[in-house]
Formats: C-alpha cells, sequence, structure tokens
C-alpha cells in the first residue's frame, strides 16, 4: 500500500509559545499575596485586565527582539488570546515585526483564554482557605491537575480546548511559523500536549517554577518524531529578550495556587 501520504508534514515549522506581559493583575495579586489579603484588589474582569507599565515594557522589548531574529526565525502569524492583556503583548510584537494586527495575520482565539477560577476569582491563597476550606481540602486531595472549582476549569478542561487548537494549527499552519500569545497555565498544557507529557510530567514542570512574563518556549518541527513529524522543544521560559532590554522579570502567577 503506497504510504506516501503519511510522510507529509502536518505541523508548523517552528512555534512559539508567550506569556503575556505583567499585568495589573498580577500586581495586584502579588500585592494582596503579601498583606494576606483574602481577595485580589482590582475593579476590572480578567478578561478586560490590562498590561502594567513593566508589561508593557516587557512586550515592546520582546517585540524589538524578533524583529532582530533572522528571517526564518520570525512569526509569521500570531495567535492570541481574547484576554486584553494577551492582545496588549501580541500586538506589540506585531507592530515591533510589520504585521496587521488583525486577520488573518493575527487571529484571536477564545480557546487560548485563561483558565476559568469559577467562584475562586480574585481570592488569594489565603482567601480561599479562610472562606472555602473545603474546597482548600479537596484541591489538595485531587490535585491542582483534576481539581475544577465550581464553575471553574480544571487543568484537563484547558488541554480539552487546546485539543482542538491543535488540530487548528495542523490544519492551517502546516510548515509555517507561528506565534501564540496566552497564559502562564495555556503555556503549561500546550507543552503537555506537544511534549506528549503525563499528570506528573507536566505538574512536575510547574513546581520547578511559575512562567516568567513575556517568556518565550521555542518548538521546531522534527521529521523523526513519529510518521509525520511532531514538535521538538528547543527552549523553555526564555526571558533573554526583556533581559537584554533591562526591563524587569516578572513571574507572578495568574491563578490562586496554593501548594505545589
Amino acid at each position: 500500500m503506497d504510504r506516501t501520504t503519511d510522510l507529509v508534514q502536518m505541523w508548523p515549522n517552528r512555534l512559539w509559545l508567550v506569556r503575556h506581559g505583567q499585568s495589573a493583575g498580577n500586581v495586584a495579586r502579588d500585592l494582596a499575596e503579601s498583606g494576606r489579603l483574602p481577595l485580589i484588589d482590582i475593579d476590572t474582569r480578567d478578561a478586560d485586565t490590562p498590561l502594567s507599565d513593566v508589561g508593557r515594557e516587557q512586550s515592546a522589548a520582546l517585540g524589538r527582539w524578533f524583529a532582530r531574529q533572522r528571517s526564518e526565525r520570525r512569526p509569521e502569524f500570531i495567535l492570541v488570546s481574547p484576554y486584553v492583556r494577551a492582545q496588549q503583548t501580541a500586538k506589540a510584537i506585531a507592530d515591533a515585526l510589520g504585521l496587521p494586527a488583525k486577520a488573518p495575520t493575527m487571529l484571536i482565539d477564545e480557546r487560548l483564554r485563561e483558565k476559568e477560577f469559577g467562584i475562586l476569582d480574585r481570592y488569594t491563597v489565603h482567601g480561599i482557605r479562610s472562606k472555602y476550606p473545603e474546597l482548600d481540602e479537596l484541591r489538595r486531595r485531587v490535585g491542582k491537575f483534576y481539581f475544577r472549582p465550581p464553575g471553574g476549569e480544571s487543568w484537563c478542561d484547558v488541554i480539552l480546548r487546546l485539543r482542538g487548537m491543535s488540530e487548528l494549527i495542523t490544519r492551517e499552519y502546516v510548515g509555517r511559523r507561528v506565534l501564540v500569545v496566552a497564559h502562564q497555565v495555556i503555556v503549561s498544557c500546550f507543552r503537555y500536549l506537544l511534549e506528549h507529557l503525563d499528570e506528573a510530567g507536566v505538574l512536575a514542570i510547574d513546581r520547578a517554577a511559575d512562567v516568567p512574563n513575556c517568556s518565550v518556549t521555542t518548538f521546531s518541527h522534527d521529521a523523526t518524531l513519529g510518521p509525520r513529524g511532531g514538535m521538538r522543544l528547543e527552549s523553555a521560559n526564555v526571558v533573554t529578550p526583556v533581559e537584554r532590554s533591562e526591563v524587569p522579570v516578572t513571574a507572578e502567577p495568574d491563578a490562586p495556587q496554593g501548594p505545589r
């Protein structure tokens, strides 16, 4: 039987995963956690929370870094979360690259949105333990990979929607160079899919460190990974673009973390 079609590439040549720049929510969360306050003091919806001043500097620095790369190492297309902070980060990169910040070059997709926290939204670790001790205990027992707060999502729920994103990427961007701008959990869950990890593997990565704001995780196509190739990790959570611009590197978590 002719198996020629099995050898056709189905992935992009390069894929970058970037967490948005520092947001006003990250700053407010850090202040609330350090003061052991129950709630994060911020007026906007999570989806509407913008970048902080530092986050805008980080995004501009990352855009300049991408613009300095050789053409084969610069994104052609950007897939972005609908949340304001991610769109602001993506636009800064697109502007530096001279790419139109609109479809088809830039595509906003709701499957790249932040993990939904349900009734725990805006609560700090201290606040969750005080107001919802039974949920805090359930999370400890079930583990963060499977724990779903009422009205929210587990990591498995996020992975399920990202499987749909993977199908879009393999259908529409074969052989191209694609940048994904989203959130900390999205970066980790994409790694789960692309690196064929299990629960223990992805949580070990999560325990090791938070994903820094505007850090870059890079994958490249490898024809030897399976009958139609796959994506091989080149580097993870690289903050060199931000460091070289002497902009502060930040890594505040987005979600209520609790014990790792």
